[in-house]
């Protein structure tokens, strides 16, 4: 593995869930994808964000759609736009679901300005594979961006539900960062009582 020279025991290595989608062959051409009328009619709807574009392209709805259900993601629309004029936001997702939720757009990451990156496919058992290749270091799959959101999507199961939330605040300020940054991993190291990131 890429990171291989660098592990230890206690260390606990995170991986990017859009790298992982992408060896899962989860990043979809936008020439093979055929946005229907529902995701063209309901990706307008999304909120203009100056951090990305999500679900505000007809691409990424319609895959939306496909991962979550055409049922479920106009539900989550029909309520989460009602709601979202009394103030409340966030409802969308999570009646869409978690999937939903980790669509990267076309444009997204400039390794893919051409695809639209969907979440990864079984992330606690991908985790546990992984964990597994590296003779059982702990392995968390993350979703982190620049605004602060910082998600552990999926991990093995030697990872408590208190680790997972040390995990997310540790990196909540994004070591590994966004864009052309690209860093798909980041291992965490425990010293001491204090935690230091490695890249």
């Amino acid at each position: 593995m890429y990171a291989s020279n660098l592990l230890k025991e206690g260390m606990i290595i995170t991986l990017s869930e859009s790298a992982v989608a992408s060896s899962q062959g989860r990043a979809i051409p936008i020439s093979q994808i055929k946005p229907s009328l529902l995701a063209r009619l309901l990706w307008r709807f999304v909120r203009k964000v100056p951090y990305g574009i999500g679900l505000r392209s007809p691409y990424s709805m319609e895959m939306a759609i496909r991962e979550c259900g055409a049922l479920r993601v106009l539900i989550a629309a029909i309520i989460g736009g009602a709601l979202r004029m009394l103030g409340i936001r966030g409802v969308f997702y999570r009646i869409a679901g978690e999937q939903a939720a980790m669509i990267d757009a076309a444009g997204t990451s400039p390794l893919y300005p051409d695809r639209v990156v969907l979440g990864p496919r079984k992330p606690d058992e991908t985790a546990e594979s992984i964990s597994r290749a590296l003779n059982g270091l702990p392995v968390a799959i993350v979703d982190v961006n620049d605004i602060g959101g910082s998600w552990v999507v999926g991990a093995s199961s030697n990872i408590s539900s208190s680790l997972r939330k040390t995990i997310e605040e540790v990196l909540r300020d994004n070591p590994a960062g966004q864009g052309d940054e690209l860093m798909p991993i980041v291992i965490i190291e425990p010293i001491q009582s204090d935690i230091m990131l490695m890249r």
